[in-house]
């Protein structure tokens, strides 16, 4: 003869198992990291998340932020990695987060947060806040102090904002702490190519600009950083006076041929043609941009660079020294204006038809647009997804085509 069980025991083992059913319902979803993206699938993440705002607003606003990210690094005294990856992880977050739900400002703020992190270069919330601020609102400036008077109760929330968002920035990476960047390769590259030191300074500094856009995402640090020395080589010899000695204009030069025709340097440094010219090609469209709407002085203080800037700033000496003509002539021939890039891109392109034509096996690229514009895939299904394109039996408009015009 059985015993009853008890009623409370009973009820127990009931919710129990009504527990255990529901969860068992839930689907669990795994999110894999991935490091790069297509040109189409950030074309295509860019545009989901944008919305109404147009695509010259959603670049103005994002060199705003890195503008912002650069003052506020630099006043902190941030390498040049930290400012680098920060705008990087801006970038990344901007993929998969909304540009209304969140401004610029605040998801600065939290990036360069979790970049001084990866980097060891630890600084409190309230100390990047605090130089926010006097970046933000230089009227507000105590003459004293020299910190912003800013409401402690405006400081409070903005650092809740700051530690919110930096949950945000940390998913958008899978919390993979692994950081690589291009600078490194390029002392190394510089190295065993025998650059010179002027050459070698400036392909710094366009590395340094490369981070104000989305490149960083596409390709590795090893083609970023060969690109911004080809590019380099490129402007000391394409429509340019005279380097200051033979062996410097000889290394710029042997270093354009070399990049310029496909061979064993390919295989050599895990790179192609094809990838050195669409990110050379996207630097020169951000140094168009840059050399048309951003004053530029030939002595600008270091601390406040004009970034991206269409010709060597004080921390990079200008390659272009012999010259004649005073001192006035000399500033005038640093210059490099929009039309030059403009001239130089035609350049490049001329060249990637060339090679074309010779029957150089290049990539197969896709249109610079989705053709449906509301057709756009799920963050999670962009996460999740290793390589772009639809499910079966969807709507071709779906998959994700397009290619940044930039690029």
């Amino acid at each position: 003869m059985s015993t009853p069980k008890p009623k409370a025991v009973e009820n127990g083992s009931k919710d129990s198992n009504s527990q255990m059913s529901a969860l068992s319902g839930i689907a669990s979803n795994t999110k894999v990291y991935r490091k790069y993206f297509g040109p189409g699938e950030v074309a295509s993440m860019s545009l989901k998340q944008r919305g109404n705002v147009s695509e010259d607003a959603q670049e103005k606003t994002r060199q705003m932020a890195c503008t912002f990210i650069e003052a506020v690094g630099l006043r902190m005294g941030f390498p040049r990695k930290t400012i680098g990856t920060a705008q990087t992880l801006y970038h990344r977050f901007r993929l998969f987060f909304s540009m209304k739900d969140f401004n610029y400002f605040d998801v600065s703020q939290a990036t360069l947060y979790v970049s001084a992190k990866l980097h060891d270069t630890i600084k409190k919330p309230q100390d990047i806040l605090e130089v926010a601020y006097t970046v933000r609102y230089p009227n507000a400036v105590n003459a004293v102090t020299g910190i912003a008077d800013i409401d402690g109760e405006r400081k409070a929330e903005d650092r809740r904002k700051l530690l919110a968002i930096e949950r945000l920035v940390l998913e958008t990476i899978s919390f993979n702490f692994t950081i690589q960047m291009a600078f490194p390769y390029i002392i190394k590259f510089a190295r065993q190519l025998d650059t010179s030191k002027d050459l070698s300074r400036l392909a710094w500094r366009l590395c340094a600009d490369s981070h104000r856009t989305v490149i960083t995402l596409e390709y590795p640090p090893h083609s970023v950083a060969l690109s911004c020395l080809y590019l380099a080589a490129l402007l000391a010899t394409f429509e340019a006076p005279p380097l200051s000695s033979p062996e410097e204009a000889t290394k710029a030069q042997a270093l354009v041929d070399l990049f310029s025709h496909a061979g064993e340097w390919e295989s050599k440094y895990l790179a192609n043609i094809e990838d050195l010219h669409e990110i050379c090609q996207c630097i020169l469209s951000l140094l168009v941009s840059a050399s048309g709407s951003i004053p530029h002085s030939h002595n600008t203080s270091p601390e406040t660079p004009p970034s991206p800037s269409p010709y060597p700033s004080p921390r990079t000496p200008n390659p272009f020294k012999n010259f004649s003509g005073g001192p006035t002539a000399a500033e005038q021939t640093m210059l490099f204006t929009s039309s030059h890039f403009l001239r130089l891109k035609i350049a490049l392109r001329d060249q990637h038809e060339a090679l074309k034509t010779k029957g150089y096996p290049f990539r197969k690229r896709e249109t610079s647009k989705p053709s449906n514009p509301r057709a756009t895939l799920t963050k999670e299904e962009i996460i999740n997804t290793p390589l772009a394109g639809s499910k079966e039996g969807d709507d071709p408009a779906i998959a994700l085509i397009g290619k940044n015009e930039a690029t």
